[in-house]
Order: C-alpha cells, then sequence, then structure tokens
C-alpha cells in the first residue's frame, strides 16, 4: 500500500477501484447500529485483532458483518511499543535490505463484535474466505512482513478457535491445489491505532486501491457464495481474455455496460466471479483489483488491464497493442500512413463489412467502396456513428483525420472529392481494416 502523495499513488487512486480481499468488493454495507449510538456503551463486546494484508479493505469486509460494530485499522505484532505508518515502511525497507533483526508490525485491524449476534467463529470464517492465507509475507500485489496474514489472540479460547478453523480449512484449500496456511497465529502484542486518515479509508476514498487476494475457496460449511472455477477445455488455448470481476461492484457493471455486453472483436472474452484462473493457466502475479482484464496466449498471461471507470478508449488501445502488428500500431496510435497501393484489401469487392480490427465494430459496408485510384480503400459512406472525424493541421495541410468511433484508433482522411450521393471520399488504411464477408445464404 502507498500513501497518497506520489504521482503513481493518484494514478492509482484515479484508476483502480475499491475492492475487499474476497473479490466481493464495492458490497453494498448492511444496516448498522450508528457508532454514536448511546446504547453501544451498553453493549457486551468482544474484540479480535486480524492481519489480511492491506488494512482498507480488510476493514471495509468486516465491517459488513452483521453483529461487528466497529473495525479500526491499526498495527500489531511488532517489537515496537509505539509506531506510525512510516516507521512501519520504514523498518521494512530496513529488513528487506537485512539492515535490521526486529520484529516489523502487521497492517491488522481490531474487530470489536456484539457475541448476541454474531460469534467469533463466524468472523474467521470471513477472515479465511477474505483473503489468501497462504502466501506469507504477501497478499497480492503488497509484499513485505508488514502484510503477512495474522490472527492474534487474547484469550485461550480464541487460540483453540483460531487453530481450529485454520485446520478445517487446510483441506479446502490443498483440495483446490493451494500451499500451506502461513498465518500467524500469536498472543496479541503491542497493538497500535493507525493514524486517522487511515480510518475507513475505503469510505472516504471510493476509488481507494486496495490488495486482493482471496481464494474462491469456500470454508467447509459456509454459506458465502463461492463461484465455480472456469474450466481450461471450454476456453481458447491460443488466445483468450479473461474478466475477473466482483458481486456488486459498479466498475464491473460499468465495464459491462460499456464494453462486454456489446462485445464484437474476434478474441474470445469471458467474465467469471472466481478469482483464479483456469486449471493449469498461470497468472503473471496475484490480482489485486476489480475488474481485471487478463489477456491469456497458450494458457500464460501475457497482458492484463487493471480496474475500469469509463476510460473506454483506454482500454481498446491496451487491447490494441497486443492484437495488432506493429505496422497497425504505427497507423493506429501514431497517425501513420501506409504507403499508396501497399495496404490491404484494395481489391476487395465481395459483400461483407470492413470492420475495427481491435473491437469488431462494423465501418463500412462493401457496397459503399468505389475505386478511386488513390493507392487506398476508399469509400462514399461510412456506418452511421462508427467514424469520428477532427481537425488535422499537421504537415503544414488542413484535413479531416477519420477514427474509429468504438476504439478511437486512426483510419484515414475524408476528402470532399468522392461520387455521388454523398460527393465524399473516406481515404482509410486498408491495414486496419479487417473485412468479413457476409455468410452464403441459403
Amino acid at each position: 500500500m502507498r500513501q497518497p502523495t506520489s504521482k503513481l499513488s493518484k494514478w492509482i487512486l484515479a484508476f483502480l477501484l475499491p475492492l475487499t480481499l474476497s473479490l466481493q468488493s464495492c458490497a453494498k454495507e448492511p444496516d448498522m447500529p450508528d457508532q454514536n449510538d448511546t446504547n453501544l456503551t451498553k453493549m457486551h463486546t468482544e474484540s479480535i485483532v486480524l492481519g489480511m494484508g492491506c488494512f482498507w479493505g480488510a476493514e471495509k469486509r468486516l465491517s459488513e458483518v452483521n453483529g461487528v460494530v466497529d473495525v479500526e485499522s491499526g498495527y500489531a505484532g511488532g517489537d515496537a511499543q509505539n509506531a506510525g505508518y512510516q516507521d512501519v515502511l520504514g523498518l521494512e525497507r530496513k529488513i528487506q535490505l537485512g539492515r535490521s533483526t526486529q520484529r516489523n508490525h502487521s497492517e491488522v485491524i481490531k474487530v470489536t463484535y456484539n457475541p448476541d449476534l454474531v460469534n467469533l467463529e463466524s468472523i474467521l470464517i470471513t477472515f479465511w474466505e477474505s483473503h489468501n492465507p497462504t502466501q506469507g509475507d504477501r497478499q497480492g500485489n503488497d509484499i513485505g512482513t508488514n502484510y503477512r496474514s495474522a490472527i492474534y489472540y487474547q484469550t485461550e479460547e480464541e487460540r483453540i478457535l483460531a487453530e481450529k478453523t485454520r485446520d478445517i480449512y487446510q483441506p479446502a484449500l490443498t483440495k483446490a491445489g493451494l500451499p500451506t496456511i502461513t498465518t500467524e497465529i500469536a498472543p496479541l502484542k503491542n497493538y497500535i491505532a493507525a493514524e486517522e486518515y487511515h480510518q475507513d479509508y475505503l469510505k472516504k476514498n471510493p476509488n481507494g486501491y486496495c490488495g486482493l487476494g482471496g481464494t474462491g475457496v469456500a470454508y467447509p460449511g459456509s454459506t458465502t457464495k463461492q463461484h465455480t472455477r472456469l474450466e481450461a477445455k471450454n476456453l481458447n488455448q491460443d488466445r483468450q481474455l479473461i474478466v475477473f470481476e466482483a458481486e456488486e461492484c459498479p466498475f464491473c457493471e460499468k465495464f459491462k455496460h460499456d464494453i462486454l455486453n456489446s462485445w464484437k472483436a474476434e478474441t474470445p472474452i469471458i467474465a467469471t466471479l472466481n478469482p483464479n484462473p483456469p486449471k493449469g493457466w498461470e497468472l503473471e502475479k496475484a490480482l489485486f483489483a476489480t475488474p481485471t482484464i487478463v489477456l491469456f496466449e497458450n494458457g500464460k498471461e501475457v497482458s492484463r488491464y487493471t480496474g475500469y471507470n469509463g476510460e473506454t478508449p483506454r482500454f481498446w488501445k491496451w487491447l490494441g497493442f497486443r492484437l495488432l502488428t506493429p505496422e497497425q500500431r504505427a497507423i493506429a496510435f501514431e497517425q501513420g500512413t501506409e504507403r499508396a497501393f501497399t495496404g490491404s484489401h484494395l481489391d476487395e469487392t465481395r459483400p461483407g463489412y470492413f470492420v475495427d480490427p481491435v473491437t469488431g465494430a462494423h465501418l463500412f459496408r462493401s457496397d459503399t467502396k468505389f475505386k478511386s485510384n488513390s493507392g487506398w480503400p476508399s469509400f462514399f459512406n461510412p456506418i452511421e456513428g462508427a467514424i469520428t472525424e477532427h481537425v488535422d493541421n499537421d504537415h503544414g495541410m488542413q484535413r479531416t483525420e477519420v477514427r474509429s468511433a468504438s476504439s478511437g484508433i486512426h483510419l484515414g482522411h475524408v476528402f470532399n472529392d468522392g461520387p455521388a450521393p454523398t460527393y465524399k471520399r473516406y481515404c482509410i488504411n486498408g491495414n486496419v481494416l479487417k473485412f468479413i464477408p457476409d455468410e452464403p445464404s441459403k
């Protein structure tokens, strides 16, 4: 986790979405008692301190459990009796460089709950399901001893229950192909409340980043809704896009609305609520935001797009850089121009559509194509709404640039010397067109 002061942090906060550690980010919080209600001071409560990596998402996730009355971010388990965020980060740097043997604190949350409404076992089940407890000193992309999974108990009964639930959960993880649980279970030591700006962070910063690493493996007997892992046999081995989503996540819904629901691109795409890739397929690194769109080739991740908040051209540019050849990219993203009479589709006259090579959106119908002798495929009319026009004053000329409305890629230019009925000539680079012939009539 990074304090949001650097340019990188601001970029992260702008483009990555609010998360919990269980791929259930953005979940609606249940109605809970007013934390300022004087009745809470009379309520019998108990507490447990848990480490699930970044405490922002952990705090939000546990606060959504009915019966939990307060969740506080903090630090615990280290040698220092007094420390803050910068102290923890500074010590971790020394530890990683081999300059300190001091025990660092883990980012934790202190969960205060009403035992009449929720028992500790239920809270621990949520804990196990809401992060990946097998990763050692890390959680998702957050790496270091300060991100270790931990249960810090205050009574012998809490220790026994922590170990019991761990031992019940381990066989389920093993069956799913995951390694041994690494969660530290130890007496609570040197708990320190975190700075105020860390408290309720994702409520105060809806676009806040937080690590994510839920396994998608249900605790035995749990009523938590789990989601089936995708099977490789049902996917395209050569090239496949997988959208890793979360339940009730508005950013995922926006991606569906803007892009997924109208998908026409040649590359197959599928969405899943399970955070794991198909068995035998490999992620380059752990997921840490939703939606995350991963491009797999031959079962291995080759690229990913993390987070979405309406930046459609940026998404298509990311995908285009993976799908297009260097020559196509030079035209599409650098406003290049192929040499006359060297591009594709100059002599294509079959009935069909010329489409965007990235999105698959229809751009021109073949019956609007005409022979212009210019050296580039020419059309007198585009598909309605398929292109956008832009002023182009480059190279000392005044021209009108044509771009694909769906992806924003550069296509060519339009001139006023075409045939009737429009008298327009859409002069298009053939190498950034894909032709799809009409299906033969039966």
